[in-house]
């Protein structure tokens, strides 16, 4: 590995990257994911295990780990990388918007910098610029970023350009406490709000501090997601390109895939691990709520298709006891599974950027309904409209080889045959589906009103029920329910042998008549 900091670009598709960092202690592929190791451990996972599910980098926190336990005593012990056993590379976030989000105290000085009281005992800490870079140091960080104000958005012009324009000082500070690390790298923070100007601001005066690398902070902090995306496409060009672009604490897939699409190579996250830890688990057909009572006699794995093994060889219903019981191995599994998606999600952005596979942009779609190539927007509104139909006609098809998440298929060049077999089928099965699931449920609903009333004790009782449940069936059928009716001989969730059924054939019981199909 190269001796000195190193960022090579090895192919563009649009304004997408595709690069690598090269260091002493290893090579970051980019776009890169890193999961979030606050307190010098990535939550409910052994680092071994997140190495092997393919991570370059992890993350550590200058404001937790100065307050537990201690960055002097970290530096004693060896220093990080030494203590929790990882010898890659590690980032550290300079715990500007921790002492922002956490503490329960905060005086700013621009001169000293943050005085903040702890979350965990209520002693008073001071953090300036010069000594957010030496805690940094102590630990042995190889990524180290400058400390920065971020100030949580809706906020007025005012506060935003205050905060912007002292970051920026704050930065030159950072830079010369820093000084000449070989293999080391400090990162600027592009700062400003959700206002263009300061945001240009903020990036030429950190671009013109010819740093390392830079940092868009300040976003997903309360603003909407299309404001996220306008500040980056205002900021990016501003930018060098040959210098490396992360996007601090962004990490929604949605997120990760436009904000590459615009040029950004770095990513931040509890999402995965807290998420996991919280019974939902990512998937490549969504995100799966294992808290759900659904899921309590399901004997599927949440991917029988993946090589995790906690995707893989996992039922449903095991994890959904686990996440109920509260026990410790829910959070490990789910996490695992995560981790491991997130991972091979960005392994599957990295190999469409280098087939060049990627659309020029995604952009919202500005009309209701959907398209039928899915290059841009349309899986925003096809995502869970598409997964319940088993027809040929309506999987993705195989794109140049490529090896990625069945949903990242579609939203990067995967195309719906609509076009060559039964496009009214399909049409119509896009256009009706929300209605389908409401009827489906009023179905369910029925019969197990139905299924309580055999039970009840009293005669009376049970003629009561089932004269009631018979009217909500003709009621039922009467309103256009009654394709769905017939398509179904049981519990369309439970096979007859009791074991999980296949889910009802939308397509193929829903009439195509007067649906036109939208495009965007």
């Amino acid at each position: 590995m190269s001796e000195n900091f190193q960022f090579t670009l090895k192919a563009t598709d649009g304004d997408a990257r595709l690069g690598a960092i090269t260091m002493p202690r290893g090579e970051i592929r980019t776009p890169a994911f890193m999961p979030v190791g606050t307190a010098g451990t990535v939550k409910a996972m052994y680092l071994d295990q997140v190495r092997d599910l393919g991570a370059d980098i992890i993350l550590g926190n200058t404001y937790h780990l100065m307050l537990r336990p201690g960055a002097e005593r970290v530096a004693r012990l060896g220093g990080l990388h030494s203590l929790i056993r990882w010898e890659h590379p590690i980032l550290t976030d300079s715990g500007g918007f921790q002492v922002m989000s956490l503490a329960a105290l905060r005086e700013i000085d621009e001169k000293k910098g943050v005085t903040f009281k702890s979350h965990i005992d209520g002693s008073v800490h001071h953090m300036s610029p010069e000594r957010s870079i030496e805690i940094q140091g102590l630990l042995g960080s190889d990524i180290q970023m400058q400390l920065d104000e971020c100030v949580r958005l809706p906020a007025g012009r005012a506060e935003i350009e205050n905060s912007t324009d002292m970051s920026l000082r704050w930065a030159e500070r950072c830079r010369e406490a820093f000084g000449d690390q070989p293999g080391k790298a400090m990162f600027g923070i592009v700062q400003g709000g959700d206002i263009p100007d300061l945001r240009i601001r903020s990036a030429r005066g950190l671009a013109a501090l010819d740093l390392k690398g830079y940092a868009v902070g300040g976003l997903a902090v309360g603003e909407p997601q299309d404001v996220m995306l306008a500040m980056l496409e205002t900021t990016l060009p501003e930018l060098p390109a040959q210098k490396p672009r992360y996007l601090m604490g962004v990490g929604t897939p949605d997120d990760i895939l436009k904000s590459v699409a615009r040029g950004i190579d770095m990513f931040d996250c509890v999402m995965p691990t807290r998420a996991g830890r919280h019974g939902l688990a990512f998937t490549r057909r969504g995100k799966v709520n294992l808290r759900n009572a659904r899921h309590a006699e399901d004997l599927r794995p949440l991917d029988e298709e993946s090589d995790c093994p906690a995707a893989r060889d996992y039922s449903r219903a095991y994890l959904h006891h686990l996440v109920r019981a509260n026990e410790s191995l829910a959070g490990m599994l789910l996490t695992w599974n995560n981790l491991h998606y997130y991972q091979y999600f960005m392994q599957g952005i990295r190999a469409a950027i280098s087939k060049n596979a990627l659309p020029s942009s995604w952009r919202r779609c500005r009309k209701a309904g959907h398209v039928v190539t899915l290059q841009t927007c349309a899986h925003d509104q096809l995502k869970r409209k598409t997964r319940t139909c088993k027809r040929r006609c309506c999987q993705p098809t195989a794109t140049n080889g490529l090896h990625m998440p069945g949903w990242l298929h579609e939203r990067l060049v995967g195309v719906i045959n609509c076009g060559k077999d039964r496009p009214a089928q399909c049409h119509s099965r896009v256009a009706l589906h929300r209605p389908v699931r409401h009827h489906e449920a009023i179905f369910r609903t029925i019969f197990r009103r139905l299924r309580a009333g055999m039970d009840q004790s009293s005669l009376v009782q049970r003629i009561i029920y089932i004269v009631v449940d018979c009217a909500g069936i003709l009621i039922f059928a009467m309103v256009g329910g009654w394709p769905l009716l017939m398509s179904v001989q049981a519990d369309p969730g439970r096979a007859a042998n009791g074991a999980p059924g296949r889910r009802v054939d939308l397509c193929s019981v829903l009439s195509p008549v007067s649906v036109r199909p939208r495009r965007c």
